[in-house]
């Protein structure tokens, strides 16, 4: 399946990229197996999405969880968490 990543604020500066389309393997079906997943591309990537960490995680523009369940062509965006004053 071929999906859309975004990566936001601090994730994208760590990460070294904005976004990307990746064709994720038969066993990665939620968001939460797409960050589990991303963790295995190396060592920024283990410490910058791992499990724990604070990062907020949108589904196709909405607000998700990890179970939320993937399709063809949808959009998963990582970013830390947002405070303002």
């Amino acid at each position: 399946m071929k999906i859309e990543l975004r990566f936001f604020a601090s994730v994208r500066e760590a990460l070294g990229t904005a976004e990307e389309t990746v064709e994720v393997p038969e066993s990665v079906r939620t968001v939460g197996d797409v960050r589990a997943w991303l963790c295995r591309r190396g060592p920024a990537w283990q410490e910058t999405l791992a499990q724990g960490k604070a990062l907020r995680t949108a589904y196709n523009h909405q607000m998700c969880g990890p179970a939320t369940r993937l399709s063809e062509q949808c959009e998963v965006a990582f970013f830390p968490p947002v405070t303002g004053g």
